[in-house]
């Protein structure tokens, strides 16, 4: 099974084992740490870490029974606090997820359910922290059979993700219903039905409702468009990858941003920089979209450099559509939203 990524209390998952972020003295934190520790039975457990444990320095892990939790066990992973990224955070977070993992295996743990470690109190920026799981978790499933989640439960994500439900759910609605009865029903090329109903003017003014009605007032197209125009056709003939590396520069991002918000590993983003003629996949021409931080039309003219498009008749398509349209580049929450509408994780 590969590797999910949910909106849940991490207290409340039904697997054999879940991870803490631990600090690396006998101290109780906040945040997740606290929670476990209230969840688990606090006395009970700092108890036994006072026993059996001891100090565990950054980027260690340890394994404690899981006491009044679902889980069987809990892994402690000792979270490094993160300073500027120069005092070797990466290392110490990626032994984290491996000592965690390499725990789990000799317990013989065939679930198991990981916060974003040292992204909370600890301060690990968020997306970079999520490319460094995912590298992990991904590395470890390519030789072993276990079902990993990824679990996301804070203000900020389920403030975002109630504001995104309603919304996705018309834009699905509008573009992926309609498309699919017209496949089913229309049987010429003109929108003519065979049950002989055409489009008709409440069908146009339920689509205008939606997207606002087109703007009419004049203006100057060479003030406003002409410069950009004329730079966009400098680039008509552009591979992917080159295409990809002006966008980037256009919006002043840097190639980290981009491959930490895309959630894509600086491997292949470095494979695709440096060879012209490189086409990655689809799922990560998608998510570089995301990175990248492009419009809609950026998106589409991109991907079509790498022979993908966006498609009417695709959930996974839609979605990613709608989160581009509304500039939520939120790659954590995109993939929450394909895995609560029952679609394969962008980042798996």
């Amino acid at each position: 099974m590969p590797l999910r990524i949910v909106r849940n209390d991490i207290v409340k998952m039904t697997t054999d084992a879940i991870v803490n972020t631990a600090n690396d003295h006998v101290v109780v934190g906040t945040g997740c740490d606290g929670a476990v520790y209230r969840a688990a039975g606090y006395d009970e457990l700092l108890n036994y870490r006072r026993e059996y444990i001891g100090f565990v320095e950054e980027g260690g892990a340890f394994i404690t029974p899981g006491f009044g939790l679902n889980a069987r066990y809990i892994i402690h992973a000792v979270s490094p606090r993160f300073i500027d990224g120069d005092h070797g955070e990466e290392g110490k977070l990626r032994s984290c997820y491996r000592k965690s993992l390499q725990l789990a295996k000799e317990n013989g743990v065939r679930s198991i359910a990981f916060p974003l470690i040292s992204t909370g109190g600890f301060g690990y920026p968020k997306e970079e922290g999520l490319r460094i799981a995912v590298d992990e978790i991904n590395a470890f499933l390519f030789e072993n059979e276990v079902d990993i989640f990824l679990v996301v439960f804070d203000e900020k994500s389920t403030r975002l993700g109630e504001k995104i439900y309603p919304d996705l759910e018309a834009y699905i609605d509008l573009h992926y219903v309609e498309v699919a009865n017209e496949t089913e029903y229309l049987s010429d090329g003109f929108g003519v039905a065979q049950t002989g109903r055409s489009r008709n003017s409440e069908d146009t003014r339920r689509i205008s409702d939606y997207f606002g009605a087109p703007e009419t007032a004049p203006f100057e197209f060479s003030e406003r468009h002409g410069d950009k125009l004329d730079e966009r056709i400098k680039h008509i003939s552009d591979t992917y990858s080159e295409y990809l590396m002006y966008l980037i520069h256009q919006k002043n991002l840097t190639s980290k941003e981009v491959y930490d918000g895309s959630i894509v590993s600086k491997k292949v983003f470095s494979k695709i920089k440096n060879n012209p003629d490189y086409h990655p996949n689809k799922q990560t021409a998608l998510r570089l979209c995301i990175g990248a931080r492009l419009n809609l039309d950026e998106s589409r003219d991109l991907l079509a450099r790498a022979g993908y498009a966006l498609s009417p008749c695709d959930k996974t398509d839609i979605i990613f559509s709608y989160f581009i349209e509304n500039e939520i580049y939120d790659i954590i929450e995109l993939d929450i939203q394909l895995e609560e509408h029952g679609l394969p994780c962008a980042i798996s």
